[in-house]
């Protein structure tokens, strides 16, 4: 791919780490009293970085699933700064679907005894609890069968019936992963954040926001996503002037957008250079 000038990489937040995460930004930590936000709060805090920098003019933006939102949040708030954008496995408006699974991820954290305390591993466990949920959102029946094709959840049992191999001990991996990287109250935040995702807020409609959109627009989506479903981006290659649709094929479901990079790299370079 062609080299530019600049790559500007912003880290939303309140990341697992560093300058926005809750227990480090200021003494002392804000662990429960963090302050809520949106999407659209989380782009604008991005804009004095931009012009700090002198950055008046982005060539590409790209973004998949919660950046997405913000991508599509920052062309509509400054539509004449893009020259392209390429939203991945994203949305307008965060879906009764999507907040449903958020809802019940806070409700594991919340279930937590040690959740109401104000110290890093405060709901760790919870949040284990939540990630192993929500990673079944983000994938699919085949992409479990794909990945699993031994079932030793099967075989791999316990005296007590407790399976530690296969998908069970899967599962349990992830919860661990993210818990070695992040906190719980990073990640309770952030899913009110996504929850609260909606172009339209304060804008007339969510089709009169989208229009506002002058990048260039390739939308992508995955045909096997059951948490940003195809019809969610099929609506905006709807609604967003001249935008282009592509539909990759994947039995990884919303992970897809990380998983299948080479497809979308092929889809990029196809829409940049064409």
């Amino acid at each position: 791919m062609r080299e530019y000038p600049w790559q500007l990489l912003r880290q939303h937040w309140p990341p697992g780490y560093g300058s926005g995460h809750r227990k480090t930004f200021l003494p002392p930590p804000f662990y429960h009293q963090f302050p809520f936000f949106t999407t659209r709060d989380l782009i604008r805090s991005y804009q004095p970085l931009r012009k700090f920098l002198g950055i008046e003019k982005i060539h590409i933006g790209i973004g998949g699933s919660m950046g997405g939102q913000q991508l599509l949040e920052w062309a509509i708030e400054e539509p004449e700064l893009f020259e392209h954008i390429i939203p991945i496995a994203t949305n307008a408006i965060h879906s009764p679907w999507g907040i449903a699974f958020n809802t019940t991820q806070r409700m594991i954290i919340e279930a937590d005894g040690t959740w109401q305390e104000n110290h890093p591993e405060a709901g760790l466990a919870g949040m284990k609890a939540a990630r192993a949920m929500a990673l079944i959102s983000y994938r699919s029946y085949e992409g479990y069968a794909l990945r699993q094709p031994d079932n030793n959840s099967q075989w791999m049992v316990n005296d007590s019936g407790e399976s530690s191999g296969g998908a069970a001990s899967y599962q349990r991996y992830q919860g661990q992963k993210l818990a070695n990287r992040f906190d719980a109250f990073s990640y309770y935040t952030l899913s009110k954040t996504m929850d609260s995702h909606n172009v339209g807020r304060g804008r007339g409609s969510v089709e009169s926001a989208l229009q506002q959109v002058a990048a260039k627009t390739l939308v992508i989506g995955i045909d096997s996503d059951v948490l940003f479903p195809l019809s969610e981006q099929q609506y905006l290659a709807e609604k967003i002037p001249g935008a282009r649709l592509v539909a990759i094929s994947s039995h990884f479901g919303h992970d897809g957008f990380l998983l299948e990079f080479e497809a979308i790299q092929q889809h990029i370079e196809a829409f940049l250079y064409a």
